[in-house]
């Protein structure tokens, strides 16, 4: 596979090239390239359309940090921030900027994009998955081909601009162009259209197509599954399609980024004298040991044991979040020990409770009095 060059050398430029370097260096390049000035050579038409997309990346002041940061992969679909690539038509571009005769978009047009969501659950997002999706999409016409016209038709030179497919207008040294609308810059119009699809040479055809969801996704992230979109122009690719997953909430954990955190509630005694605890897992249950003397909030961090990375860097973490339960109702026998605990620390006050009481006593001004519980 051709590895994919850096957009900073496809423009011939250092990585810390201003705006006006990037714009002169994609004229001085998309001019030397461009397929108007080079008929039939598929190279350079291929690095005009590389310097195009170099150019629309570095351009815009989002897409370059983005691209500084991750490269590639942040430009494509899975990537960090969710950006999908370059998506400008090199020819449209090249026909803004300049204008010039014969440099206007060429060839067949790509087929569009389509985007539908997948809701999955959190195990899912974990582990990968598989959905079989239902888009509508746009086909080339069964009837005619894909031309419009009727069969044993064929379409006709456009009177408007007699074949061209655009309008030429001297303006001293420099030519400027004009598609004509008529035939959309074809140079050809249908008189007598296909019956089926009415002349668009498109009919839209529902299709179901298989995604595979790989691990890590989260709310938000697009899966592209490239050629699965419109049809595009005779000659032209098809488009692509995006799907974009939506996790469900899961009722016990609560994700942050490639971690995950579990609120597991113990007893208080569990956590006067510490206990041996099961917790759950995303791969299952887990024994886990709490210390004596846990206190409410205390967090154990389980390595790995979260949200897989999406590009296959390892794993987020567990954080298992101690919360301690006191009891809504108590035997008599509870309530006799707890009377009993009670009257203990009244006479043995810890020293952290010794601390709080006499912060009291400086806030109240009372002395050595204590206040009456």
């Amino acid at each position: 596979m051709t590895r994919k060059r850096d957009y900073y050398e496809v423009l011939e430029l250092s990585r810390d090239a201003d705006q006006d370097q990037i714009k002169s260096a994609y004229v001085r390049l998309a001019r030397k390239y461009h397929p108007d000035f080079n008929p039939g050579d598929e190279t350079a038409e291929a690095k005009f359309k590389e310097v195009t997309e170099a150019y629309e990346v570095l351009s815009d002041p989002e897409k370059r940090a983005r691209y500084d940061r991750y490269g590639h992969a942040g430009m494509e679909g899975d990537g960090p921030g969710g950006f999908h690539g370059p998506s400008v038509d090199p020819f449209d571009l090249f026909a803004q900027m300049f204008g010039m005769a014969g440099l206007g978009r060429r060839g067949p047009q790509a087929g569009q994009d389509i985007l539908v969501e997948v809701e999955i659950d959190l195990l899912e997002a974990a582990t990968g998955t598989t959905r079989t999706v239902e888009v509508d999409r746009a086909e080339r016409c069964g009837e005619c081909q894909g031309s419009g016209v009727r069969p044993g038709s064929r379409p006709v030179t456009c009177p408007r601009c007699r074949g061209m497919g655009v309008f030429i207008q001297q303006a001293g040294f420099f030519q400027m162009q004009t598609t004509c609308r008529a035939c959309d810059g074809k140079g050809t119009v249908i008189r007598d259209p296909c019956d089926r699809c009415r002349g668009s040479g498109m009919v839209e055809v529902r299709r179901r197509i298989e995604v595979q969801i790989p691990p890590g996704v989260d709310t938000g992230t697009r899966v592209r599954v490239r050629g699965e979109g419109d049809a595009g122009e005779a000659g032209a690719r098809r488009g692509d399609l995006f799907v974009q997953i939506r996790v469900r909430e899961h009722p016990l954990f609560r994700r942050e980024g490639p971690h995950l955190i579990c609120t597991v509630p113990v007893s208080f005694t569990q956590a006067a004298l510490g206990a041996e605890i099961e917790v759950p897992t995303l791969q299952g249950r887990e024994k886990i040991s709490l210390p004596r003397g846990t206190q409410y909030g205390h967090q154990i961090r389980l390595r790995g044991k979260g949200m897989p990375d999406l590009r296959g860097r390892g794993s987020g973490d567990l954080i298992v979040q101690i919360v301690i339960e006191v009891p809504r109702k108590l035997t008599k026998r509870q309530e006799e020990l707890l009377r009993e605990l009670a009257q203990i620390e009244q006479k043995n006050v810890t020293p952290q409770q010794k601390s709080f009481l006499e912060q009291l006593k400086d806030w109240w001004g009372k002395g050595t009095d204590t206040p009456k519980t």
